[in-house]
């Protein structure tokens, strides 16, 4: 089973595992059902895989299409995904599927905003490992389907060195001389900033790309200088 099967069946498991006892007392038995998702309101589809996942997950005979791909703007009043299944399976997975949707639609809606405001070729907008348990892969992809770039995936694919580390080994340049004795020489070490002075220390220190946390923006504008 792979982690995608993983995470829907888990959410699956949350909303139905128990059984549906609304469903089940209506429908004595069950027979083909369809559907369709339409726009509520503007915005920028990601998730789409993960919903046809769901319904294929539930029944795996299904028909499911989605008609966008992820990363393209759904106008109000769209239709963009059509489903055909067994009712009881289509009533099941519909809120699940959903919950994907929105979440992760939300996720690229909001990044394509950003990209757009910020429109300058120079620049990249990135993404953290600020994310929801479990759903890190997804979101990572909702980003990207926003026009914008994933930082890490997680601790193992990148050097970032924190305030934390710094209080550890003492010093920005403890730190970078320490990292740079274990890691390959291919790889860029990244250091989060606070001052004007934390930066000089770290470009001192040899890190190739400065991280600057929560400066002002005469205070980051005298960094790039």
């Amino acid at each position: 089973m792979n982690t995608l099967d993983t995470i829907i069946k888990f959410a699956l498991f949350e909303d139905s595992g128990l059984g549906d006892i609304t469903t089940e007392s209506i429908l004595s038995e069950s027979f083909a059902g369809k559907g369709v998702i339409v726009a509520k309101e503007p915005f920028v589809l990601a998730g789409s895989e993960v919903a046809k996942r769901v319904f294929k997950l539930l029944d795996p005979k299904c028909e499911v299409n989605s008609l966008f791909s992820d990363g393209d703007h759904i106008g109000k009043g769209e239709i963009f995904f059509k489903v055909k299944a067994d009712l009881l399976s289509l009533l099941k997975g519909e809120r699940v599927a959903l919950n994907f949707l929105q979440r992760l639609s939300g996720i690229a809606t909001l990044t394509r905003s950003y990209v757009e405001e910020l429109a300058f070729p120079n620049v990249r907008l990135t993404d953290t490992r600020k994310t929801t348990p479990g759903l890190r892969s997804l979101e990572k992809e909702a980003v990207r389907a926003g026009g914008a770039y994933n930082h890490r995936m997680s601790l193992y694919d990148g050097i970032l060195i924190k305030d934390n580390h710094i209080a550890v080994a003492g010093s920005i340049e403890n730190a970078v001389k320490a990292v740079k004795n274990r890691i390959s020489h291919l790889m860029k070490i990244e250091v989060e900033v606070t001052s004007f002075d934390e930066v000089k220390e770290a470009v001192d220190a040899g890190a190739e790309v400065i991280m600057l946390d929560n400066m002002t923006y005469k205070q980051m504008a005298d960094a790039v200088k």
